[in-house]
């Protein structure tokens, strides 16, 4: 089979296709034909050779994919059969024309849409799901800041956190990506490039901050989560794209409002716990996304790209200018 394949850790042009041994399915395991694989900034952290997969995973990238069951390992429980559309939660190997998974992994496709849409679902929303309800237990009520507002984990916490009946606020870098988040249901977005958003924030919420901060940014915004962030409010940090280095009295600060910080990262999770949360999405979330429901979700593809210009999507993602998902089309 053909898959994304890079020699050694570097930049995008270390990128190409390469024929690689199509995987079996072991013990519970499916065999997905992918139709399509959605990129995450995990892609590009691993082909810069800082974030390895964990062991046991493929090496291949790809954390998400959207296709058919294509074959069954020994001991499936019968939940999936040969032709079922699905989509996936992968530990890697999704940017290739095979993966097996592990059937608990697994999704059904949503009625009506298209394996480029499925394939923009499972990481961006598990892991704003994961964020909200299982790390951050929202409240209805509750106003959710949320960084990197148009990013695809971003586009898919507005839209939860509205399901849960909180109030989604957002950052973002351009005009645009904030019109974007509005359309999405924002119900207030600041540029942080222009605006320092704590200010606005505590204007916005008349003083009383936020009750929960979603955080793939740290080090760089410390000062400024905590002077919006609300007594005993909670600060969850799922990435560090400007470092994790803080420089000043961030403790004394956390301890003055009760503040509690959780850390949250979604691969190297067990299979028992990733099985559980795609359980709960699945039956609390997905049917969401049917025709007809309502509220209605959906998820934002930015652009599509065949799987033997994957290193023009990653140049992409790295320029930052996309709205919600970057997806690779095999």
């Amino acid at each position: 089979m053909l898959a994304a394949h890079f020699d050694c850790p570097g930049g995008p042009e270390n990128l190409y296709v390469k024929e690689v041994m199509k995987p079996h399915p072991g013990e519970g395991e499916v065999l997905v034909k992918v139709s399509a694989s959605a990129l995450n900034r995990a892609d590009l952290l691993q082909r810069r050779g800082k974030y390895p997969p964990p062991k046991g995973a493929s090496d291949i990238l790809g954390l998400e994919a959207a296709g058919s069951v294509a074959g069954l390992g020994p001991g499936c429980k019968g939940q999936w059969k040969i032709g079922d559309a699905v989509m996936a939660l992968l530990s890697g190997g999704g940017q290739a024309e095979y993966v097996t998974v592990p059937e608990g992994y697994l999704m059904p496709v949503p009625n009506d849409m298209t394996f480029i849409q499925a394939a923009a679902i499972p990481e961006a929303w598990l892991t704003a799901f994961q964020l909200l309800h299982f790390v951050g237990k929202i409240q209805k009520g509750e106003r959710v800041l949320i960084h990197a507002g148009a990013s695809g984990v971003g586009m898919a916490a507005i839209q939860l956190a509205k399901l849960a009946k909180a109030i989604p606020i957002v950052t973002a870098g351009t005009q645009e990506k904030l019109k974007a988040t509005a359309n999405a249901g924002a119900a207030a977005g600041f540029d942080y490039k222009k605006e320092d958003f704590s200010e606005k924030v505590l204007a916005f919420t008349q003083g009383s901050g936020v009750d929960i901060i979603l955080d793939c940014v740290g080090g760089s915004y410390w000062e400024k989560n905590l002077n919006c962030l609300s007594t005993d409010g909670r600060w969850i940090i799922y990435g560090l794209l400007s470092g994790g280095d803080v420089h000043g009295d961030l403790l004394a600060r956390l301890l003055s409002k009760r503040g509690s910080i959780h850390t949250s990262l979604l691969r190297s999770r067990d299979k028992e716990y990733k099985e559980k949360l795609v359980k709960a999405f699945t039956e609390n979330v997905l049917p969401y996304f049917a025709r007809g429901a309502s509220p209605r979700l959906e998820p934002f593809v930015d652009s599509v790209y065949p799987l033997h210009e994957i290193a023009e999507a990653h140049r992409a993602m790295e320029e930052n200018k996309n709205i919600g998902k970057i997806v690779i089309e095999m």
